[in-house]
Order: structure tokens, then C-alpha cells, then sequence
């Protein structure tokens, strides 16, 4: 098609709910958001530079507008003095980056501290701290600057023992972090918990990590895209790769307004990753979902029995773990694991699953009217731990991803990262998460689900009867 002829705007599509990365060939075309809380307060999305409407050479491409793409056309610009071109196939952070909790916590992965040296030893797990702290302090620059409005909500990170017997556990975590990496967490009991922070029913105690800040997960994801278009980054919305060949060094990604050649590209696509994208990205992380609710706002009274005196993130000890807040219009919101398939998603069953969890903590908001409920798919890595990495030194391919749901703060970081890798400034990046690729488990990706089903059962097994 003729570069004249080719249309500047594609027509919207609707949300679609039962979308699944594993299932469906790509996420979609200018598709619209998610109806998430975050979508409904944040106001007028930015401007962006619309479809890819004709042939161009560019100088990097980096594909998916969430917070890690966003990141690495920020640091590309700031540090290194590239202009990347962010190729989206829907609309502005679409994905995992408008479908959060809004919590940023001191972490990467799924994996504790005491994780890290089981796997890696105390020396690289103290680089590794040494690590999420930087990040965290990144972040903290980046939402205290006057390009960003996410409405912060500091306080800390409050990991709360949903049964007694994992107390033990959590004090044992936090002597580790307080005698190994130096870190100022502490233990809070039951009593001190509900009389100074929240009274929910179901903790026993909880683990306080002085590092944690509850964001507006949309308003940061906006802020970001004004800030690279601001520092020169061309953002393409309703532009999916549709095919990608290499010829002569150059990468040629076809989109359905043209083709995008660069010598460098950068997939920052998370738990949305097309299945044939790229091969160094397929069957690398076993996306999850997630489902979130919002209450409507709280009355005097119910707030007066929830006694939430914080707004600073909260997760309780399940390994289907519920992560809720207090948002500053009196709501409160909670997420948990969803449904294992897309198709299955909007089974009734799944909502009821947690809002029994939100009435089991605060007794007194047992069926209160929900004004949202959504959900979405988390990029978690095999050995759930995330990696910024380029498969292959032969070719300017590199990726960042596999947070398992712990995206929110380090992100940020690891678009950082990711922009030195494309930059060529990452030789002295020697953690794990940067010298290895996602560990891949073939074609057996698809049926890892079947362990979901079984798994799932014996988790809640374990983490509420033995």
C-alpha cells in the first residue's frame, strides 16, 4: 500500500476479556484499556504520536509502551542520547502497567532474601540488595520529580502473617535482612498491628520493610509517556509487530502502517508477549493472572472498624498471596490469583474466590458494593526471578521482564538497564538477572498449566488448613 494511502488512525477495538498470551497469536489492535480503577481516575490519557503510518528508519525500537519500555526510552534519551521509537499494538500502557496494585515494594522477583543466598550464596545476594536498593531509590527520583503526578503514598511494606504459625517464619526473615543485609525491617505484633497500622482480622503479626510506596498505577504510566515524548521518544500506539526479519544487521518489524527498521531492538512486553514474537522470548515465562477489585468509598464507620491507619502497600504470607491498600478516596483495593485461562476469566467463581478473602480480613465490609473489578496477566519467570538480558551477542536483541508481579518499582530500573544494554555501557552489570537468559521449558510452556490446576488446590491446602 502506497505510503499516502495508508491510514494515520485505526478504528478502536473493545477490551476484550478473555484474551490469553498463551492461547491468542498476539494481543490484539488498538484495543482499549482495561476497565480498571486506575483507567477510571486517571483522566485523559496523553498524547502520543499515533500508528505507524509508512516506512522509517529509527534508531532503536523498543516494543511495549508499560513501564519498562517507557523506562528504557527515558534512560535511552537521558543517559545515552538516543531517541527510541515505542511500538505498542494497542493503546498506551496497556498491559500489566494499568492492570497493578499500584504498589512498589524493595523487590524484583518472587524470591526473598533468604532465596537469593540459598541460590546464589550471601555475596551475590548482597550485590543483588544492593541492587533493588538503588532501584528503589531511582524510583523514588523519578516519582519526586515535577515530571511525574502518581499521587505517592510512602510508609513502607507491611508483609503480614495471614496464620500464626508463619510468624515464626517472618521474624526469622527479618533477623536475616537486619543482620546479613544491613536492612531496618522489624516485627510487628497482632495487638501493635491493629491498634497503630490495620486491623485486619486474619494477621497474626507482620514483617515492616521501611521501603515501600503505594502509587497511582495509571497516572505514573502517563507520566512517563509525557516525559519520554518530552526528552524526544516517538510512542506508536495500534502498531503490533506483525512480522520481524533481520537482513544485513538491520531488524524490520512490520506493523500494519508500515515497516520499522533500526539496528537495535528491545522487547519490553512482560506477561503480554506474543507467543512468535521473537524465539528468544517464547516459551521464557509462564504468564499468570491476577484479578483486582475496588470497593466503593468507605462510610466513617467502616472505616472505623477496618482501622486502616496506613496506605503504604500490604501483602499477606499466602503463596496465592492477596496484596491490598487504602487509596486516598477512601476505597480500598485487593488483588489475588485469578483463573488459569483467559476463556475461563470471567467465571463468577473467581470474584467470589476474592471477595471472600477482602470480608475474611475486614469482617466488616462483608458484601459491600465493588465499583471495579478487573484483571491481568503477570509475567512470571520460570525461576521467578526477572532478567534484563541480550540472548544472543550476535544480535542486538535484548529484553527485560519476568517481575511476577513485583514490576511496579523496579521496572523503572530495569528500563534503565535495558538502556544500557542497547547503549552498549553493560559490561559491568555481573548479577544473574543480567548474565542469564529466562530459562526456558519448551514447548512444555502450554502445559505447565496443567500443574496450575494442581498445584493451585494444594497451595490453598497448605496455606490455610495444614
Amino acid at each position: 500500500m502506497p505510503d499516502s494511502k495508508r491510514p494515520r488512525h485505526w478504528p478502536k477495538a473493545s477490551y476484550d476479556p478473555r484474551y490469553d498470551p498463551i492461547i491468542d497469536a498476539g494481543p490484539g489492535h488498538n484495543r482499549d484499556h482495561a476497565p480498571t480503577y486506575w483507567i477510571g481516575t486517571a483522566g485523559t490519557p496523553p498524547p502520543d504520536d499515533g500508528p505507524v503510518s509508512g516506512d522509517m528508519d529509527v534508531d532503536v525500537i523498543v516494543v511495549g509502551s508499560g513501564y519498562t519500555g517507557l523506562s528504557t526510552a527515558i534512560h535511552l534519551a537521558k543517559e545515552h542520547g538516543i531517541k527510541a521509537t515505542v511500538l505498542e499494538a494497542n493503546t498506551v500502557a496497556w498491559g500489566c502497567s494499568t492492570r497493578n496494585g499500584g504498589q512498589a515494594q524493595i523487590s524484583s522477583g518472587r524470591l526473598k532474601r533468604s532465596e537469593w543466598i540459598q541460590r546464589w550464596g550471601v555475596d551475590v545476594a548482597k550485590k543483588m540488595h544492593g541492587e533493588v536498593t538503588e532501584a528503589f531509590a531511582l524510583f523514588n527520583d523519578l516519582i519526586g520529580s515535577d515530571d511525574i503526578d502518581c499521587d505517592p503514598q510512602p510508609g513502607g511494606h507491611y508483609y503480614l502473617a495471614h496464620r500464626a504459625k508463619v510468624l515464626p517464619r517472618l521474624e526469622k526473615e527479618s533477623a536475616l535482612l537486619n543482620d546479613v543485609f544491613g536492612y531496618g525491617s522489624r516485627i510487628i505484633g497482632r495487638e501493635e498491628l491493629h491498634e497503630n497500622h490495620v486491623r485486619d482480622q486474619e494477621a497474626h503479626g507482620a514483617m515492616w520493610e521501611p521501603d515501600g510506596t503505594c502509587i497511582h498505577a495509571a497516572k505514573l504510566a502517563f507520566s512517563y509517556v509525557r516525559l519520554a515524548r518530552k526528552l524526544g521518544a516517538k510512542i506508536h500506539t495500534a502498531s503490533p509487530v506483525m512480522g520481524w526479519k533481520i537482513k544485513d544487521g538491520v531488524h524490520h518489524l512490520t506493523t500494519p502502517g508500515g515497516t520499522v527498521r533500526a539496528r537495535a531492538v528491545a522487547l519490553a512486553t512482560a506477561g503480554y508477549t506474543p507467543p512468535g514474537l521473537n524465539e528468544r522470548t517464547k516459551h521464557r515465562l509462564m504468564p499468570i493472572l491476577s484479578n483486582s477489585i475496588v470497593t466503593r468509598p468507605l462510610t466513617d464507620d467502616e472505616k472505623a472498624e477496618c482501622g486502616f491507619q496506613v496506605t503504604s502497600p500490604l501483602t499477606d504470607t499466602r503463596t496465592l498471596r492477596h496484596y491490598y491498600r487504602f487509596l486516598s478516596d477512601d476505597r480500598v483495593q485487593i488483588g489475588s490469583r485469578s483463573a488459569i485461562t483467559g476463556p475461563d476469566a470471567e467465571n463468577p467463581k473467581h470474584l467470589e474466590l476474592l471477595k471472600k478473602g477482602l470480608f475474611r480480613k475486614f469482617p466488616a465490609l462483608t458484601d459491600i458494593n465493588l465499583d471495579y473489578s478487573w484483571w491481568g496477566w503477570v509475567d512470571v519467570s520460570h525461576d521467578m526471578m526477572p532478567r534484563i538480558f541480550q540472548p544472543d551477542p550476535k544480535q542486538t536483541i535484548y529484553y527485560a521482564m519476568g517481575y511476577g508481579g513485583n514490576g511496579v518499582m523496579y521496572s523503572a530500573q530495569a528500563g534503565k538497564r535495558l538502556a544500557q544494554l542497547v547503549a552498549g555501557q553493560g559490561k559491568e552489570l555481573d548479577l544473574p538477572i543480567f548474565t542469564s537468559p529466562l530459562p526456558s521449558h519448551g514447548i512444555l510452556t502450554p502445559f505447565r498449566r496443567l500443574g496450575q490446576r494442581m498445584m493451585y488446590p494444594y497451595y490453598y491446602l497448605r496455606d490455610e488448613i495444614l
